[in-house]
């Protein structure tokens, strides 16, 4: 989280001055090449401290990378979508987050079951690691197979980049007042709910609600898999009536629900407890329900993040905003939420504060948020 907005300032410059498919083969192959290393690493017992300071500056290498990675695919995708029905193209970019977490989940799940626990702390666990190797060659020659955008060709042909995008960027103050808006309004939200419904809910039933392990699992699986069509679902709406009016929905559905959804979801969990079952029933609806929240907001956002700039400082204009929210606001998140649970011994009063931050950025949204959705992305 401290380097993305590093690897998004460096790689947002470089897709605004040499393109963005050279950048895409870069973030990947850096990306590849540290997760592939992480399986090989050896263990503190073989290499002492410096096996954890390899491992860290690993993680740090995937950090700079998705830096770049994260937004720039957004306006990659985005200027290759053209005109009509942008946002339900793009919105098929925001499933890859949960796609990855739910992946990742089962591969643990399967290697756990195959391999005895001996087995899995001694070898298993770098498994996942070596299979990425197959992932990172794939990547690569599907990207070396990729045409640039027709923008930056346009842009290429005109002579009209600019040798310092970044700096140009917080100089101007249309362009600076839109990367605030985007960093609060939507990538800092966007951030706050994917923490709230993919992360915390997990935690959250586990601790508060008391529920096993498994049943934690099996009732996340269903929540992330309903996302998938509600992700498509609003990006194909905000083609219809705009982005502004799905995004603000669930910025404020977000902030009036999440408190009494979680209060719901700890009655209801410790109605199980008392062999309850038809209350998972119940549960599941709710987590439905959070995801449906968090669909409205990352649907329509990677047209959004590409829109709301014009193309010559596109690439940079959203990259760091992006990271920054990512890094500041969703990345202290738990941290925070965690704090002042324990600091009042209560699992719900922590919740207040990422409650605060949609209102407020609700109505910021309301005020200032622009409509893009009819956007020439040539401009």
């Amino acid at each position: 989280m401290i380097v993305r907005p590093i690897g998004s300032a460096l790689f947002g410059s470089m897709g605004d001055r040499i393109g963005r498919k050279p950048v895409f083969m870069i973030t990947i192959a850096l990306m590849g090449a540290a997760t592939v290393c992480v399986g090989f690493l050896p263990t503190y017992a073989q290499l002492g401290i410096w096996a954890p300071i390899m491992l860290v500056s690993l993680r740090l290498l995937q950090g700079l990378s998705a830096g770049g990675e994260i937004g720039g695919a957004a306006v990659y995708l985005t200027e290759h979508a053209g005109s009509k029905n942008r946002g339900f193209k793009t919105s098929f970019l925001q499933l890859m987050g949960p796609l990855g977490i739910l992946v990742s989940t089962l591969q643990i799940t399967l290697l756990q079951k195959w391999l005895s626990p001996e087995e899995f702390q001694a070898w298993g666990w770098r498994v996942p690691f070596w299979i990425s190797l197959l992932l990172l060659l794939a990547g690569l020659y599907i990207r070396k197979s990729i045409e640039e955008t027709p923008v930056f060709l346009e842009l290429s042909k005109n002579s009209e980049q600019l040798k310092s995008p970044l700096l140009n960027n917080l100089r101007d103050s249309e362009t600076r007042k839109k990367m605030l808006i985007l960093f609060f309004c939507i990538s800092a939200s966007g951030a706050i709910l994917f923490f709230c419904v993919q992360v915390y809910a997990g935690i959250f039933l586990k601790t508060s609600a008391q529920l096993s392990i498994q049943v934690v699992d099996q009732l996340g699986i269903c929540a992330t898999i309903a996302l998938f069509p509600l992700t498509i679902f609003t990006g194909w709406l905000s083609d219809k009536i705009g982005r502004k009016p799905v995004i603000v929905s669930g910025l404020l559905l977000g902030g009036l629900f999440i408190i009494p959804a979680f209060e719901a979801l700890q009655i209801l969990g410790s109605e199980i407890s008392t062999n309850n079952s038809s209350s998972l029933i119940y549960i599941t609806i709710i987590l439905v329900g959070l995801s449906s929240i968090l669909a409205l907001v990352v649907g329509p956002q990677t047209a959004l993040l590409a829109e709301l700039f014009p193309a010559r400082r596109r690439n940079s204009a959203a990259t760091l905003p992006h990271n920054l929210a990512a890094g500041w606001i969703g990345g202290l998140l738990p941290v925070i939420v965690t704090w002042l649970n324990q600091l009042s011994e209560n699992h719900l009063l922590g919740l207040w504060y990422p409650v605060i931050l949609l209102l407020c950025a609700s109505f910021i949204a309301i005020l200032y948020l622009p409509e893009t959705f009819n956007t020439d992305l040539l401009k």
